[in-house]
């Protein structure tokens, strides 16, 4: 299996090569040259065995399948669920997955305790060492430093926008004590905190001396581990699930493009955004067009641009990677990404349909579902649900359910009147002082931040 860039002008890798580099050289996010099939499951009696089936294809010889089986054990053992994704009937055709059972109860868990693993396994190999740099809208940068914290050969930088996570979110970061752990409040917007990492990706001489990597989903592992989760909850319906999934980065639902593309039978994606609807826009109305980052219940989504959609806008033209870069570049200037109306409604028939959930009908289906099932959901598992009830697809509906309710407190207690309870994962930290660095929206200081903190 090798590895190509989304803007076409790097050279072709491996899977090892790919989880250490993060973003491709010229900027881009590296895909597999082509789709695997979906392996035989016939045997699999366990998430994680289920797990190592699907992503051995991806890995290919770079990493033997005992190791890469012994990361997946090793990785889903630390979930306090023992079906790791468990399935929640909430009505007639409508179920929840569960993805929030993991250490820091959110569903990047699922990939990140697995990349984590993985990334230590191939440094041991090589006798190197790394400097990974992140930008986090709340859940990524916990579910990282929790899988990265404590080793040896691995600092960990994470930048998130200050005053635009959770109070849980933040503390989740901020309190953790290991020394290679780094965390960076920026002054500014998701956006901006993922621009400052793409940027010191460009910077030749800096990337190359700290040895970055990334650790956000533009790392194609991430991607990779979160294929798996959609293999086994549509394997335990009668028939082709539609899948219901909150969106910002783009990543989640995109691993779902990616199941479909390797056979699992998926009958849709339906993609929620909330207020922030750049998504929603360009799959209804072929409107890519960059407006003002709106803070809302669900900061985890309040993304114009999202990184993920490269891999996607890759595949709608053809693979080719010198349109990509040059739709991409005018978008940076312009605002706006045009893609031809025919080309899009080619590739995008049938897979894909979109909505935004605005503030107050996230509010009213955390509601509606704690009267009608006494299941309480976070906004962003809100907004997915609300869609999943729009009827974008027919047939039965999987949301994902990508946060525990305890992480978004406030919002829960505003939509329900009952806060949740604190699970002992977070209670954890409470009191524990909080490590953290200030830095401006501002490439030189943040790389200088970055530089202090690579040993």
């Amino acid at each position: 299996m090798r590895y190509v860039s989304t803007r076409g002008a790097s050279p072709s890798l491996g899977f090892a090569d790919v989880l250490l580099a993060g973003l491709a050289p010229d900027g881009g996010l590296y895909v597999p040259e082509s789709w695997p099939a979906l392996p035989d499951l016939t045997g699999c009696a366990t998430y994680a065995e289920v797990a190592a089936a699907v992503m051995q294809p991806f890995v290919a010889d770079d990493i033997d399948a005992d190791t890469l089986g012994a990361c997946c054990r090793e990785a889903y053992e630390t979930f306090s669920h023992p079906a790791v994704v468990p399935l929640v009937q909430v009505d007639y055709d409508q179920w929840l997955a569960e993805l929030f059972h993991g250490p820091t109860l959110a569903f990047k868990d699922l990939a990140l305790q697995v990349v984590g693993r993985l990334f230590g396994h191939v440094l041991g190999q090589r006798g190197e060492r790394l400097t990974i740099i992140g930008a986090t809208s709340g859940d990524t940068g916990s579910a990282a430093i929790d899988a990265l914290r404590g080793r040896d050969n691995v600092d960990i930088v994470m930048l998130f926008p200050h005053g635009r996570v959770s109070d849980v979110q933040r503390r989740q970061m901020t309190t953790v004590p290991d020394s290679n752990v780094h965390v960076v409040a920026v002054d500014g917007t998701f956006d901006d905190c993922q621009d400052l990492v793409k940027a010191m990706f460009v910077e030749a001489e800096f990337r190359e001396r700290l040895r970055l990597s990334a650790v956000n989903s533009i790392n194609w592992g991430r991607v990779m581990a979160q294929v798996v989760y959609y293999v086994t909850t549509a394997s335990a319906l009668a028939c082709p699930p539609v899948f219901s999934v909150p969106t910002g980065n783009f990543g989640n639902v995109l691993s779902g493009w990616v199941a479909r593309q390797m056979g699992l039978p998926i009958a849709g994606l339906a993609i929620a955004t909330n207020t922030n609807d750049i998504l929603a826009r360009f799959f209804t109305d072929n409107d890519m067009s960059v407006r003002q980052v709106v803070p809302t219940f669900s900061p985890s989504m309040d993304i114009q641009i999202s990184s993920n959609f490269e891999r996607l806008l890759f595949e709608m033209n053809g693979r080719d990677g010198g349109m990509t870069a040059e739709q991409l570049t005018r978008l940076r200037v312009t605002g706006r990404l045009a893609v031809e109306p025919d080309q899009r409604a080619a590739f995008l028939h049938g897979v894909f349909r979109a909505t935004s959930v605005d503030d107050d009908a996230t509010l009213e289906e955390i509601r509606r579902l704690h009267v009608t099932t006494g299941v309480l959901v976070d906004p962003h598992t809100a907004t997915a649900s609300a869609a999943a009830r729009l009827g974008l697809f027919e047939g039965p509906t999987i949301t994902l359910a990508t946060a525990h309710p305890a992480k978004f407190p406030d919002a829960v207690a505003l939509a329900t009147g009952v806060r949740p309870p604190v699970p002992p994962a977070l209670a954890s930290f409470d009191g524990k002082p909080e490590r953290v660095e200030h830095a401006p929206n501002d490439l030189a200081a943040v790389m200088a931040v970055v530089e202090r903190a690579a040993r």
